[in-house]
């Protein structure tokens, strides 16, 4: 009872100081807690013999919009029979799924047109990059033969980047480095506190010897002799790799004070790698992540795809609904269905006229688009893999490029491209402003900063993405006020015979997960109404 007692007390105090998440991974490890269950609902597709005995047969469906809750829709609801015709504004499939070569061509809504000069093999992910392990995109890129290879999302050898903080400001400084210095200086504090009686009232005697061996190990520190100090270790890298014979190689030295680490908030960025779906190992398709929209649109077939269509207007019929559009040679042109699938984004949706209700205009109105932006910078030579060692993954920033991209394709290859901003809100707003000179030119001189003047001279083509200001998208995610609310669940459900669907109808929102699994459920519930109709 008192060990038992003692636990409790010891998660308390972890609870207060790490969060819930913190808390129930203690929990787990103490055997206290169960281990979750991360399976989603058993997904079943709609098949041609569920209409066997019941002498129903597939209905038709319109769907608007060819991004990955709209392409799902129509394969899932295809492999039953049903007649599945999908309306799409642009001229290619994917949506925000879209990789960027030589010879894309794309004109904002400011009237700015770019073309990308890429050269071949090289492109950029303009809008989803990476697809974590338990995601149902990685079903799909099965079923429907996608290639996989590892996307890094995680890099010991990329760098923080911090020139905001209130020490080590303006210091380029390795993951590996960073992570070995923050972790050795919390383990020496913990080790000297339990050490001298401060967590009596939480742990057993025993506890607290295995408690100090634990960190010991995690943090690299000396022992009761040494006070348990933290001096650096070679997990904080080698300024001189270690070789043969006489070369023993020499370790980092000059480690940072205590205050400055935690003055310099580089602690703040490792809880990125411990997200569920950030964690390593990802994927990507090879050769770009357009590779999975093109699939599903040739599983739906190309002839099902009316590109160039934007809806102008949606109405719900007494037996179906109907969609007027714009063709691409600019005739106006109305299609029935038994059933409309709206999958384009809701702010997009809002305006397009229709007779489903002020409430459901409001709803679409409701979610909060965010300004997301990326330039892709191509070089004659990939400087950082030689004379840096940086072989794919993430630098983060507190500038306004947010985050520097390294390539997870093509190393050691003679050109590379990697992504030379990532960024939201704010600052994805202040380089739409730019033009795309402009948008590279002030990249550039931040990215200088980290990597020094190769980040300049070697730089060759470049293209730039602001989600919010490209045509039939205008964000590159939404965000709900409040997902519980009345706008959210208004929304999963269908408008007479008009449903919606995309990742913004999830709890997965930009991801494509949120797009198939919405696509998912939409098709469940159009199925089991034809069959119990």
């Amino acid at each position: 009872m008192a060990q038992q007692a003692s636990r409790r007390n010891f998660l308390r105090s972890v609870g207060v100081a790490g969060g819930a998440g913190v808390l129930y991974s203690a929990m787990g490890a103490l055997g206290l807690a169960p281990v979750p269950d991360v399976r989603a609902a058993e997904y079943r597709a709609p098949q041609r013999s569920d209409f066997a005995l019941t002498g129903r047969s597939g209905r038709k469906v319109l769907v608007l919009g060819g991004g990955i809750a709209g392409l799902a829709t129509a394969y899932e609801l295809g492999k039953a029979g049903y007649d599945c015709r999908i309306l799409e504004a642009k001229d290619r499939p994917g949506g925000r799924n879209w990789t960027v070569r030589g010879g894309t061509r794309l004109t904002d809504l400011d009237g700015r047109t770019q073309t990308a000069s890429f050269t071949e093999g090289q492109y950029m992910n303009a809008g989803p990059a990476r697809l974590p392990q338990s995601h149902v995109t990685l079903d799909y890129c099965r079923e429907l033969g996608v290639p996989l290879e590892v996307f890094t999302n995680q890099n010991a050898n990329a760098y923080i980047y911090h020139e905001k903080s209130d020490a080590l400001a303006g210091n380029p400084i390795r993951w590996r480095t960073a992570k070995a210095d923050v972790y050795g200086y919390v383990s020496e504090l913990l080790a000297k506190a339990t050490d001298r009686g401060a967590l009596d009232k939480e742990l057993t005697a025993a506890d607290k010897e295995r408690l100090i061996a634990f960190l010991q190990n995690f943090g690299a520190i000396k022992g009761k002799a040494d006070n348990y100090a933290y001096t650096g270790t070679d997990r904080r890298g080698y300024s001189v790799e270690p070789g043969a014979a006489f070369q023993e190689g020499k370790v980092l030295g000059a480690v940072p004070s205590l205050s400055d680490v935690i003055a310099s908030g580089v602690g703040q960025r490792f809880s990125f790698e411990f997200g569920y779906d950030q964690a390593m190992l990802m994927f990507q398709p090879v050769g770009g992540m357009d590779a999975i929209p093109y699939a599903l649109a040739k599983a739906v077939g190309r002839d099902r795809i009316t590109y160039g269509a934007k809806a102008l207007e949606v109405n719900d019929l007494q037996d179906g609904a109907e969609v007027t559009y714009q063709d691409a040679h600019g005739r106006t042109r109305t299609q029935r269905a038994d059933f409309v699938v709206a999958a384009v984004p809701p702010m997009v949706m809002a305006r397009i006229k229709h007779n489903l209700g002020s409430d459901i205009t409001a709803a679409l109105k409701y979610p909060v688009p965010t300004p997301v932006g990326k330039v892709g910078l191509e070089y004659r030579s990939r400087w950082w893999e030689k004379d840096q060692h940086i072989y794919g993954g993430i630098t983060p920033t507190d500038t306004d490029l947010s985050t520097i991209w390294y390539p997870s394709y093509g190393y050691q290859s003679r050109r590379g491209t990697l992504i030379g901003y990532y960024n939201f809100g704010a600052n994805a707003l202040a380089y739409s402003d730019l033009s795309h000179a402009e948008r590279v030119e002030r990249a550039v001189s931040r990215g200088v900063k980290i990597h020094g003047d190769k980040y300049r001279t070697e730089l060759d083509r470049s293209f730039s993405v602001a989600w919010h200001r490209t045509p039939h998208i205008e964000a590159g995610w939404v965000g709900w006020p409040s997902p519980s609310g009345p706008e959210y669940a208004l929304l999963n459900k269908p408008a007479g015979h008009v449903y919606f669907a995309g990742d913004w109808l999830s709890h997965v929102i930009a991801w494509q997960h949120g797009a198939f699994s919405s696509a998912r459920k939409v098709v469940t519930e159009i199925h089991e109404r034809v069959m119990s109709a």
